[in-house]
C-alpha cells in the first residue's frame, strides 16, 4: 500500500532534502525513523528536493508498505517523538498505488521573506535588507516570468534535468507586517531557481538594472547574466497542489 506524509522542516540543520554521501538530509532522518518505528527498510519519495538550508512549511513525500497501517495517527505521534525539533510530521495518508508525490504534484508555491528593519525575531528565517529596494518595479519586473518559460538564467549549472522549462503561474511582491514577502507559484521549479529570480529582481529595486534587462536575462538563457543566489534561510516551499484529495 501506499502513503502519503504531510511534513514541514526547518532546513537550517539540513543540506536539502535528497540524501547525500556525507551529509544530512531530511529524506534521510524521515527514513531512518520509519525504519524504526515501522521495523522494516522504507524508502521515501519527496514532493521535490529543497536545497541546502531551505525551508518547507508544506512538503509532501510517499512510501510503500505492505500492509495497512493500522494507527497512523499513532504513527505520526512516533515519528515526531524520533525526529526531534526541525521537522514535524502532520499526517500520514493511504492514496492509490500509483499516487506519486513528485510527478503528480500540479504546482508548487514557494516564498521569500525579506525585512528592512533589524529585529532579532526575524534574522532566522528572513533576509535582512540593506538596500533601498522599489518593490513597485520589482513587482512590474516579476511580472515579466509568466510570459516566459524557459528559465536556464536561473537555475543551477550541470542539473540532470531534461528541460529547463516551467510554466509560472503568479509572482509577486507583497508587504506583510514587518516584511515583504515574494510569492512564485509555477509547475515546476529549476534548482537554485527561486534564490536567483529573487537575487536578480533585488538588482531591479536597487534600479542597478531595468525591466527591460530583466527580462533580456530571461531571454540569454545563461546563469552567468542573473544576479547573485539569494541566501536559503528565507525560502520556504509554502504549499503543494494534487488533483487529488489530501489531509
Amino acid at each position: 500500500m501506499r502513503y502519503f506524509i504531510r511534513l514541514a522542516y526547518n532546513g537550517a540543520p539540513f543540506h536539502g532534502w535528497q540524501i547525500q554521501p556525507h551529509d544530512n538530509s531530511v529524506q534521510e532522518v524521515l527514513e531512518q525513523a520509519l525504519g524504526t518505528v515501522l521495523r522494516t527498510p522504507v524508502a521515501v519519495t519527496g514532493a521535490g528536493r529543497t536545497d541546502t538550508g531551505v525551508n518547507a512549511r508544506t512538503m509532501y513525500a510517499h512510501f510503500d508498505v505492505d500492509a495497512p497501517i493500522a494507527d497512523v495517527d499513532g504513527l505520526c505521534r512516533s515519528l515526531n517523538g524520533l525526529l526531534g525539533r526541525d521537522v514535524a510530521v502532520y499526517a500520514i495518508f493511504p492514496v492509490a498505488d500509483d499516487a506519486h508525490a513528485r510527478f503528480d504534484a500540479t504546482s508548487r508555491t514557494y516564498k521569500y521573506f525579506l525585512h528592512t528593519a533589524k529585529s532579532p525575531f526575524l534574522y532566522p528565517l528572513s533576509w535582512e535588507c540593506h538596500f533601498d529596494l522599489d518593490f513597485d518595479l520589482m513587482n512590474e519586473a516579476a511580472e515579466h516570468l509568466l510570459h516566459y518559460t524557459d528559465f536556464t538564467s536561473f537555475s543551477k549549472l550541470h542539473t540532470d534535468v531534461k528541460t529547463n522549462n516551467c510554466r509560472v503561474t503568479h509572482a509577486r511582491w507583497e508587504r506583510v507586517g514587518e516584511q515583504w514577502v515574494f510569492t512564485i507559484t509555477a509547475d515546476r521549479f529549476l534548482r537554485n531557481m527561486v534564490r536567483a529570480v529573487v537575487g536578480t529582481l533585488v538588482e531591479v529595486g536597487r534600479h542597478r538594472i531595468s525591466v527591460d534587462e530583466f527580462c533580456r536575462i530571461i531571454e540569454a538563457k545563461d546563469r552567468c547574466e542573473a544576479g547573485n543566489s539569494m541566501p536559503g534561510n528565507a525560502l520556504f516551499l509554502w504549499d503543494i497542489t494534487y488533483p487529488f484529495p489530501l489531509q
